[in-house]
């Protein structure tokens, strides 16, 4: 008895540490990235300087710079189109399917789901340049240019990249609610439509939400689909690699920092808001009897 619980207790200290390490090692160069967006360029270099300093003063103006220069309010502003976007067309698409596939039995089910299944393997960033030379075709058959450069159509590639990921997250969640739900909802009257509606998808909120945060920071952070099919309506990611080339020249590493603080806290304001969702339990509610 003893021997199993100081092999349990070493289990929670190793537990504990690896947690410790792994908060520390990320929380160390976040902090660090913000701490560094505030101090002047003469903070960062010449002899007797600390990098882990404080600021001596909240230097607001890098931000100010990295707006106003290098247009990230524009850039942030068309990742926030593009991503927007990209996530509703990613659920209109995904909610619907991942329900059929996962609670009714038709013809053709199993080659539609093992090609859902088969998506899984396929990464985008390795097909990108056929997918260009594909929208770069159409747009010389139908004599526009609404193919390429165009906010819609990337966030479009976007949201069809993720389906096989989303689609399976999803329809493993829906095959674990009791048929009765189902049921309950068709005696009152419900149609599969409405049933889906008002029933299901409530249910699979916490699923929901987090597909949303995983595909929000790929779609966010997503640089090489971007780069290959804009050229003008430039995302975030592609305004910061241009602000970094110019600043890290000119050796301005403030207003550097500064545009990755720009594109980082997006994303950590959006994971303090769904953090109590996505660590709450799958299911809500249950059937009794």
């Amino acid at each position: 008895m003893e021997k199993k619980k100081r092999g349990f207790s070493l289990y929670k200290v190793f537990i504990y540490v690896a947690l410790i390490t792994l908060a520390v090692s990320i929380i160390i160069p976040v902090g660090w990235v913000f701490m560094a967006s505030f101090k002047q360029n003469s903070e960062f270099m010449g002899a007797g300087t600390n990098p882990w300093a404080l600021p001596k003063e909240f230097y607001y103006q890098n931000f100010i710079t990295a707006f106003r220069d290098a247009h990230m309010g524009t850039f942030f502003m068309n990742s926030v189109i593009v991503t927007v976007i990209a996530l509703l067309l990613l659920l209109v698409l995904a909610l619907p399917a991942s329900y059929a596939i996962s609670r009714f039995d038709f013809k053709g089910k199993k080659i539609l789901n093992s090609a859902f299944m088969a998506g899984l393997f396929v990464n985008v960033s390795y097909i990108v340049v056929p997918i260009f030379l594909m929208l770069s075709a159409t747009n010389d058959f139908f004599g526009v240019q609404f193919f390429l450069n165009n906010r819609f159509i990337l966030a479009l590639v976007y949201a069809t990249s993720a389906l096989p990921f989303t689609i399976y997250l999803l329809s493993g969640y829906f095959k674990t609610l009791p048929k009765g739900f189902e049921e309950a909802a068709y005696i009152d009257g419900c149609g599969h439509y409405k049933t889906m509606v008002k029933i299901m998808i409530p249910m699979a909120k916490p699923s929901i939400l987090t597909v949303i945060l995983f595909n929000f920071l790929s779609f966010w952070n997503e640089y090489i689909i971007a780069y290959t099919l804009m050229d003008g309506n430039d995302t975030l990611a592609m305004g910061l690699k241009n602000l970094m080339a110019v600043e890290k020249m000119a050796t301005n590493f403030g207003i550097m920092y500064a545009g990755l603080v720009i594109v980082m806290l997006p994303t950590l304001i959006l994971y303090i808001m769904v953090q109590k969702q996505l660590t709450e339990g799958m299911t809500l509610g249950g059937l009794k009897g």
